[in-house]
């Protein structure tokens, strides 16, 4: 196997890391970067590999907030035990809309709407939203400050807005943290609660994709997923303490400024471009 293809797979696991927990849609990144930067491998690998290397990303939520989402840790009293539970069913709860919708539609909205105009208008539609909203909050203070505030209603309310990330250049963590701050809730608890709805949402795609591949992997096919796998951990682990720390005295903004101008650049790249 070639060196080159386990720096792609370095710089692929790179852009995934980053761009799976900032609100800038990590689908708009992959279609730029594989206009030049493409795997050599099957189609088959690709499509897989792009769904599973998030798990590294999600071992990184893990990790970082295992002993908050921990129910059975001996150093929680019992209604601390018992905020955590409540927390879990708000996730489930809020990841039932989308993986309905997912399971049953998953083809046909990727048929509908995977290309660069979709793409391209929901980078720029949802960069002008988190503007909006900022500046709609601007003098607001948030009802939702803790996640014991946040009650299964708006929970659900969050999962329902998760479902629009299923048109890609939406941005899952766009779309949920777009929708929990229009409930009412702070950034901090939009930016958690959006870490934590990622944990079941992703493993069961990427269950879903690696039973759809056939679990048999080339030794040149599993070093190039592992290594991956093992970047987006590592730069996920980076980016996640870099959003909670920026938005304690930051608004989302700057995403949105970004969201705007990539949706251009990649509108102009394959209208003119290309």
């Amino acid at each position: 196997m070639e060196f080159i293809e386990i720096l792609k797979a370095v710089i692929l696991g790179i852009i995934e890391g980053i761009t799976e927990w900032l609100p800038i849609s990590s689908t708009g990144h992959m279609i730029i970067v594989d206009e030049f930067l493409q795997l050599n491998m099957s189609e088959a690998f690709k499509e897989m590999f792009f769904v599973v290397i998030q798990l590294g990303a999600i071992m990184a939520v893990v990790l970082l907030y295992f002993n908050k989402l921990n129910p059975f840790s001996p150093r929680k009293s019992v209604r601390q035990k018992r905020e955590t539970w409540s927390l879990w069913f708000k996730v489930i709860l809020a990841t039932l809309p989308a993986g309905i919708v997912g399971v049953l539609y998953d083809d046909m909205l990727n048929e509908l709407f995977y290309n660069y105009k979709t793409v391209s208008l929901m980078l720029i539609v949802y960069g002008i939203l988190f503007i909006i909203v900022e500046n709609r909050n601007r003098h607001r203070w948030p009802s939702v400050d803790n996640f014991s505030d946040l009650s299964y209603i708006k929970a659900l309310g969050i999962g329902l807005f998760q479902v629009l990330s299923l048109i890609p250049g939406t941005s899952r963590s766009g779309a949920t943290i777009v929708g929990a701050m229009l409930l009412g809730t702070s950034r901090s608890v939009a930016a958690e609660f959006t870490f934590f709805l990622a944990i079941p949402v992703m493993f069961g795609a990427s269950l879903l994709k690696l039973v759809k591949f056939g679990l048999v992997f080339t030794g040149a096919e599993l070093t190039i997923l592992l290594v991956g796998m093992a970047v987006s951990f590592i730069v996920s682990i980076i980016a996640i303490k870099f959003l909670l720390r920026y938005i304690k005295r930051n608004d989302f903004k700057v995403f949105g400024y970004y969201r705007i101008v990539l949706g251009l650049i990649v509108l102009l790249y394959f209208m003119v471009i290309r």
